[in-house]
């Protein structure tokens, strides 16, 4: 099964300062803040929905093809990507911008003060999905990953007029995109991927109860956090998955990236949605017990192990052969 996954590409440049903001402003000066603090440590760490989804899929010995844009500094991360399995050769290279990246400071209080940087993100929405297509002989399925804006309805429209099957996972976006585009974005997806509130949010924005949402979409897949994960289609039961027991509990961040991972593994190896989404959680909790999107480390007969405990021995026989394989 051929995947192609389209999002965002970014890098995290994470500082903490070992003090408190709220000692820094002067009330009564707040309209000419100028302020420069002095940090104790800098993390630079590999992300971006896109990249974080195609490193998960990688590790449990897939090879989706990565679909975005960066800038000439996206060497190093390609190197990164290629060497754990994952296609960059449709990654859109900028000759102005420099990769997206994320620019956090955290006090003592976890009061925190960030920026964003879009840099060659903007020029996803110059993509066409054609010529990765006829690169890799056809795709099966695209999952269209929080990104531009204009990137995403570009792809879905793609998606549509050629016949591509696609996952609409609008994340984070769904806070700058109206109701039409919403709507756009979503209607006639194979997939429907959100968590509670992006959920309850879509609704909201489009003005389609849950039942007219599921009457649109192929599959909806709900995230519910410590819960587990939610799946439904027009009338079939709904499948309820539970998280496998956290070993310890370090870092959430791309806990939702690495899920939809093993989803789209599970659903490569023909499992089904519900061992699909087993796999899925359990490779969630590998990197919520590890600090960085993508720096966790997949050991198979441990993973076998772990998906054993939490799921049963014939879930585990199903997943054996492919992660063994």
């Amino acid at each position: 099964m051929r995947i192609a996954v389209t999002g965002s590409i970014a890098t995290d440049h994470l500082m903490t300062f070992p003090g408190r903001f709220a000692e820094q402003l002067v009330a009564d000066q707040l309209h000419t803040v100028s302020l420069s603090f002095l940090v104790d440590t800098l993390d630079v760490r590999r992300g971006g929905v896109a990249p974080n989804i195609c490193f998960g899929m990688g590790v449990l010995g897939l090879r989706p093809v990565l679909v975005g844009a960066a800038g000439a500094d996206f060497a190093e991360y390609r190197s990164w990507l290629d060497r754990h399995n994952v296609d960059t050769a449709s990654v859109h290279i900028s000759e102005v911008h420099h990769t997206a990246r994320f620019v956090c400071t955290t006090d003592n209080d976890h009061n925190q003060i960030a920026s964003f940087y879009t840099g060659a993100m903007s020029e996803a929405r110059l993509i066409e999905l054609r010529p990765v297509a006829e690169r890799v002989g056809g795709l099966d399925l695209v999952l269209i990953g929080a990104d531009d804006p204009e990137a995403m309805l570009r792809h879905t429209e793609e998606c549509r007029s050629r016949g591509i099957p696609f996952a609409a996972d609008p994340s984070q976006q769904l806070a700058r995109m109206d109701g039409d585009d919403i709507r756009r974005l979503i209607d006639g997806a194979t997939y429907l991927f959100t968590n509670e509130y992006e959920k309850a949010l879509i609704e909201t924005k489009t003005g389609w109860t849950s039942e007219e949402i599921l009457g649109r979409v192929g599959t909806r897949v709900t995230t519910l956090g410590a819960k587990g994960v939610r799946i439904e289609r027009t009338g079939e039961d709904t499948i309820t998955v539970g998280c496998a027991e956290e070993e310890r509990k370090l870092d959430p961040t791309g806990v939702g990236d690495a899920f939809r991972a093993g989803f789209l593994a599970g659903l490569s190896w023909e499992l089904g949605n519900e061992r699909a989404a087993q796999v899925g959680c359990m490779l969630a909790t590998l990197v919520i017990e590890t600090v960085g999107t993508q720096e966790y480390e997949l050991r198979r007969g441990h993973f076998i192990d772990r998906f054993v405990k939490a799921y049963g021995h014939e879930a585990g026989a199903e997943i054996r052969a492919h992660l063994e394989g």
